[in-house]
This record gives C-alpha cells, sequence and structure tokens, in this order.
C-alpha cells in the first residue's frame, strides 16, 4: 500500500500532480501519445479555439467574464456585453491565450514548469491571481472543461489515426484533462475557504 501524506496534497504542487498522475496512470506513454497527435491537433488549434468561443458567447453566464479587464490585457475595456464581441481587441487577446494553451498541451514537456501553468490555468479564474475582478463560478469552468474535452475528443477521433493509437491518445487526453480539472478545482477550494475566513 502506497503512503500518502494528505496534508502534503493541500500544500505542495508537484507532490499533488505526481499522486494524480500516478492514481491515473497517466505517464510516459501517454505524454508520448499526446506528443504524437500534436502534428494532427496543431493545425486544428484554431478551429477549436472557435469553436470553444463561439460556445461561451452563446451564453450569458459564460460571457459576461468577459467585461472585467483579462489578465495581462492593456488595451480597451468593453462598456456593456453588447460590446463583448467576437473581433473586440479583449477577445481576440483571450482566443490567443486558448490557443497557446492548447499548443502547450500537446508541445511541451510535463515537467515542473508545465505542472505550474496547468495549477495557474485554474487560478488565474479565481481573484487569487490575475485580475481581481474576474472570479469566474467553478459551474461555468466545469461547463467549459467538458465542452474542451468533448471537442478534442471528436477532433482525435476525426484524425484518423490506428485503432491502438487512437485509443491511447483517447485515454491520455482524458486522464489529462482530469489532471486539469482537478488544479482548477482546487483553487476553488481555496477561494471559498479564504471568503469564509473574510
Amino acid at each position: 500500500m502506497n503512503l500518502i501524506d494528505e496534508q502534503r496534497l493541500e500544500s505542495d504542487l508537484a507532490y499533488r500532480f505526481e499522486y494524480l498522475a500516478d492514481f491515473m496512470g497517466f505517464g510516459e506513454d501517454d505524454i508520448a501519445a499526446i506528443h504524437g497527435a500534436a502534428s494532427g491537433l496543431a493545425p486544428l488549434v484554431p478551429t477549436l479555439v472557435d469553436a470553444v468561443y463561439d460556445k461561451l458567447q452563446s451564453y450569458d453566464a459564460t460571457w459576461r467574464h468577459f467585461l472585467p479587464r483579462q489578465s495581462g490585457y492593456e488595451g480597451a475595456v468593453p462598456e456593456s456585453l453588447a460590446d463583448v464581441t467576437m473581433d473586440h481587441e479583449m477577445i481576440q487577446f483571450r482566443k490567443q491565450h486558448l490557443g497557446r494553451y492548447l499548443k502547450a498541451l500537446v508541445t511541451r514537456p510535463y515537467d515542473g514548469k508545465m505542472v505550474s501553468y496547468l495549477d495557474l490555468v485554474g487560478k488565474i479564474h479565481t481573484p487569487q491571481a490575475g485580475s481581481q475582478e474576474l472570479d469566474v463560478p467553478l459551474v461555468q469552468m466545469n461547463a467549459l472543461l467538458g465542452f474542451v474535452a468533448d471537442a478534442l475528443t471528436n477532433t482525435i477521433l476525426g484524425l484518423g489515426l490506428e485503432r491502438a493509437q487512437e485509443i491511447q491518445t483517447l485515454r491520455a487526453f482524458n486522464k489529462l484533462l482530469w489532471l486539469q480539472n482537478d488544479l482548477i478545482n482546487r483553487h476553488y477550494q481555496a477561494h471559498a475557504v479564504a471568503s469564509s475566513v473574510a
């Protein structure tokens, strides 16, 4: 039986990721499958990004989170929800970020820097990092990640991979997105605790 320091899971990011990856069986074969899909997925990233933003724009509960200034964005901020159009420079800025994220998933090594990056993806959607005005509810993050997971699955199924490679790639991305999900959820738990103390 593996002995796990449960308190350390809450304070040590690398330890937490290592535990989750080991528990889920996310290893070198999965990383190789993810990297192996790069040549097929990278050209489709703009289409995936557009699909995500079309979905986000179709609900006020998700689109309203593009009204506050986004972290790292220095340009003009829209004044109303009607001003948040697809061609607004802040939306273009956010779309570039999502594109870089999707490319990072299939190209970067899964080292400490990558784990920190995946963790920041969760943190930056709360007031704990980035914009103090930005506080995307967890239900919206779960909806988004679920949509991204399905879009990636559909895209992978359309790559025409050999069946064994297709299965390995789908399983690898499934595990990866569950890891990402945890690194999103943990910041909402921390934010809830901080809010209740305040």
